[in-house]
């Protein structure tokens, strides 16, 4: 319009200065007319008029043709372009939607009547900025990138609010339009608050207590189902058994909220269930998808919820929505199951898996110990059984690797061929069908070799770790029990089905018996009757406790590293002890196994529930916790991205200092405390 306006002017100020000239031109004549000569000045007047008039426009026309020619346009258009421009104001301001013209400084400088009427205010509108009236900057909304606009609260009401540029001078003007969408926006709101999702409950540790109250099996069973309907009816959910123990609730998303506000209370409800003499309490697990889709889609998703909460050790609620997986609950160490059923089926399904592969990659965690590394030789020789090449990747320099690979680097099956491998030679073995075992961990930032499962297409997970989340990749086969005592105690059971007695060297026996008394503490902790049958089963095959001993002896510097872990405790909330290392010691590649031991020995000191130790390396920070029940150190190092179990646990921070660790350290800690104040 700006454009337009300076054109006109500047044309009606050239045809000023044309008439001016012609008038001029006629003056002249005039007085050289009646000055030099006879002529009367009243008739030579009236001829200088008369000649002006007619002079006047042809030069008019010929300038404007002249004007034509030399810039392609008319003024008629800059008139006609003039007429548009207070037409389409005249339109806007008549328009029923409102729209404002905002400048460069979020400032108001046009509005029609529709908004004003809107603003309903006794001042003028003309200054005011737009964040007045909108709760954000006009600029903002170009952030939005939906062509729809942006939907803002204004007026009691919701308006879809659509920005135009429009360019003037060397400035640009904002043109917001405003269209009232308050009765869809409520509409869509309700139609998220009444969309159903579907849950599905387990009651996951009934079949565990029954070998400790048999007789109280059914009433336990029955009062929980009651208590589950019970929670259903608050909802009007609608609430089903579709087999024993297991349940199906639907209910509107509208009352998710407040059940995550409440932390899902029906854990403790349930958990106050207690069956036998020992009050042993109940827990159930639930899986919940909150996600867009059909019934068909949202009944999948909870079910793999519900599988990852089973994996994670059950007593907790596994929300599946679009930002990732949440979880509620988990207070109570999980059962061990006296049953090996499970363990066979993966045996069958391990090894159908295995026998159809061109090759096989066992692939642990970073900084491998022995269970690590026991269950990885266990897996391997199941592979060589099937007649599949195997090779594991790891860090050949860590100092458990090399104790492990002097046990066995005198086999055939080791010193024939290289069975270890880095991750650059795993690049090279990997192949559209090999199959990629992933031991002794589930959590991707522990992995060995990331890379490897990013590109691998048929994976496996064998763990004894709850499980960190919903996995990013489909997986062959997932086999978690929290309840295990460790990973080779799974292997073991899956070679007991599958190999005949006798296979098994003793070497390998010994690494992965190593592995078992490695994570339950020489068999003093978190461990069952499986534990002791799968050690039962490795002794047969020739391990010697006496040669496992072996590897646990401490040279030296460790344990001078370990006295130092020890020199540096600070007792936190009166019951969790906190250390780290100090200066005084050089950190290696070894500090971290002494930070472990030094967290085992800080949880024997009296009045101490849970002990956590931060180990500093070279390019990262390592944090290691122990609990003796009281406390879930898995869910406070979750926080941290780490994971583990109940009274084990662990993570490792890159880009941090000790002095910044210990502080996020400190708020997970506060952070689950008040979380579990009332427990």
């Amino acid at each position: 319009m700006g454009k337009h306006n300076r054109a006109t002017k500047a044309y009606t100020s050239k045809a000023l200065l044309v008439i001016s000239i012609t008038a001029i031109s006629v003056i002249a004549i005039y007085t050289l007319a009646v000055g030099l000569g006879e002529a009367n000045p009243w008739v030579a007047g009236i001829i200088a008029i008369l000649g002006f008039c007619a002079v006047a426009p042809c030069a008019l026309i010929i300038y404007r043709k002249i004007s034509e020619m030399r810039n392609g346009t008319s003024a008629i258009d800059d008139s006609i372009t003039n007429l548009e421009s207070n037409m389409t104001l005249n339109l806007l301001n008549g328009i029923y939607m409102p729209v404002v013209l905002v400048d460069e400084n979020d400032k108001i400088i046009w509005f029609n009547k529709r908004f004003e009427d809107l603003a309903d205010t006794r001042g003028s509108l003309y200054g005011k900025s737009f964040s007045d009236f909108a709760p954000i900057k006009a600029e903002m909304l170009y952030d939005n990138k939906k062509e729809k606009g942006a939907v803002l609260t204004a007026f009691d009401r919701y308006y879809n609010v659509k920005p135009y540029r429009l360019p003037y001078e060397d400035k640009t003007m904002t043109l917001t339009v405003w269209n009232d969408c308050t009765d869809l926006e409520k509409a869509s709101s309700r139609i998220r608050k009444e969309n159903p999702l579907v849950a599905f409950i387990v009651i996951d540790n009934l079949e565990e207590l029954m070998q400790y109250a048999q007789e109280s099996y059914r009433s336990a069973a029955a009062e929980v189902e009651g208590l589950i309907r019970e929670w259903a009816v608050s909802m009007n959910a609608i609430f089903r058994e579709y087999e024993r123990d297991k349940f199906l609730m639907i209910f509107q998303a509208k009352h998710l909220e407040q059940l995550i506000a409440s932390k899902f209370d029906i854990l403790d409800r349930i958990r106050n269930v207690r069956v036998g003499e020992s009050n042993l309490p109940v827990t159930v697990s639930v899986g919940i998808a909150n996600m867009e889709g059909s019934l068909e889609e949202k009944e999948k998703a909870s079910r793999s919820a519900l599988d990852t909460a089973l994996q994670r050790g059950g007593d907790q609620v596994a929300l599946m929505q679009d930002g990732g997986m949440d979880f509620y609950g988990g207070k109570v160490q999980v059962a061990q199951k006296r049953t090996k059923v499970k363990a066979r089926v993966i045996a069958e399904e391990l090894t159908h898996l295995i026998s159809e592969s061109e090759n096989v990659i066992i692939m642990p965690h970073r900084f491998p110990d022995f269970d690590a590394i026991g269950s990885a030789v266990g897996v391997a020789k199941l592979a060589e059984f099937c007649g599949t090449r195997a090779n594991i990747v790891t860090n050949l320099t860590s100092p458990e690797f090399i104790k492990c690979y002097d046990r066995v680097k005198n086999l055939p099956e080791y010193s024939k061929r290289k069975v270890f491998v880095d991750f650059a030679e795993a690049q090279e073995l990997l192949r559209s069908d090999t199959l990629l075992i992933v031991v002794d961990v589930n959590n991707p930032t522990q992995f060995e070799a990331p890379d490897l499962c990013a590109n691998a297409h048929r994976i496996v997970f064998i763990d004894h770790h709850r499980k960190a989340a919903q996995f990013d990749y489909e997986t062959k086969l997932t086999y978690i029990e929290p309840a295990a005592s460790s990973t080779s105690e799974l292997v073991a059971e899956i070679l007991e089905y599958t190999l005949a007695p006798g296979l098994l060297s003793k070497e390998e026996a010994e690494l992965m018996l190593s592995g078992i008394a490695l994570d339950t503490k020489q068999f003093t902790k978190n461990t069952g009757s499986r534990t002791f049958s799968a050690a039962l089963y490795l002794r047969n095959e020739g391990a010697n406790p006496v040669s496992v001993s072996e590897l646990f002896r401490t040279d030296l510097p460790d344990l001078v590293s370990e006295a130092d872990f020890e020199s540096n405790v600070i007792i936190y909330k009166s019951r969790i002890a906190i250390t780290q290392n100090s200066d005084r010691v050089k950190t290696t590649a070894q500090s971290r196994i002494s930070a472990a031991k030094a967290a085992d020995k800080l949880l024997s000191v009296e009045g101490i529930d849970a002990s956590f130790v931060i180990c500093q390396n070279d390019d990262s920070i390592h944090i290691s916790a122990r609990s003796n029940g009281k406390i879930n150190v898995q869910l406070i190092l979750e926080k941290l991205d780490g994971g583990g179990h109940f009274d084990a646990a662990a993570t490792r921070m890159v880009g941090v200092t000790p002095i910044q660790a210990m502080t996020k350290l400190r708020k997970a800690i506060d952070s689950y405390l008040e979380e579990n104040k009332n427990n």
